[in-house]
């Protein structure tokens, strides 16, 4: 089965960003790679990480008025779903199962990343996020309202209301 292997294409240009999706493409690529006797302990691992990674995520959605009822967050609860439904296959024995899960999600990453992340890292660039801090620094720059949806491209808005473009975003 081939692993995800880190790349410019997954590079978002926030290091905090960066820093934590390349950890993850580390830990799924050494959950690929385990041995049986290792696999539940790597996984475990990595939904650790996961849950870890995705609350901040949703807590940077939050502080910036990018609604954290999106589908960006939707989809974070989705996978952290499946990921524990993984573990616990994996502990009745069933170890093809989260195998499977593993090559799945190393498949779904790339999108996840460069669509909807790549619209949060937008979003958080534009505003002047401060991820130690949780400041705003250019708070000029927050959205009126909360942005529902997932803020990207692919993402349909509620009735009634407009995705907002990059341009909006960094106005």
């Amino acid at each position: 089965m081939s692993t995800l292997q880190w790349s410019d294409s997954l590079v978002l240009g926030l290091p905090f960003m960066d820093d934590t999706h390349h950890e993850f493409v580390d830990l799924l690529a050494t959950v690929v790679q385990a041995p049986d006797d290792d696999l539940l302990a790597a996984w475990q691992t990595l939904i650790d990480h996961t849950d870890d990674h995705f609350g901040r995520e949703d807590q940077w959605m939050r502080d910036t008025r990018f609604s954290s009822s999106n589908c960006h967050s939707t989809q974070h609860n989705v996978i952290l779903q499946v990921m524990r439904e993984g573990e616990k296959r994996g502990q009745a024995g069933e170890f093809g199962v989260v195998r499977q899960m593993a090559h799945e999600l190393g498949i779904w990453f790339p999108q996840h990343a460069q669509s909807m992340d790549a619209a949060l890292a937008l979003h958080l660039r534009g505003v002047g996020y401060d991820t130690s801090t949780g400041i705003v620094h250019s708070p000029q720059a927050l959205p009126q309202e909360t942005i529902h949806g997932c803020g990207g491209a692919t993402c349909s808005p509620p009735a009634g209301e407009t995705t907002p473009t990059p341009a909006d975003i960094a106005a």
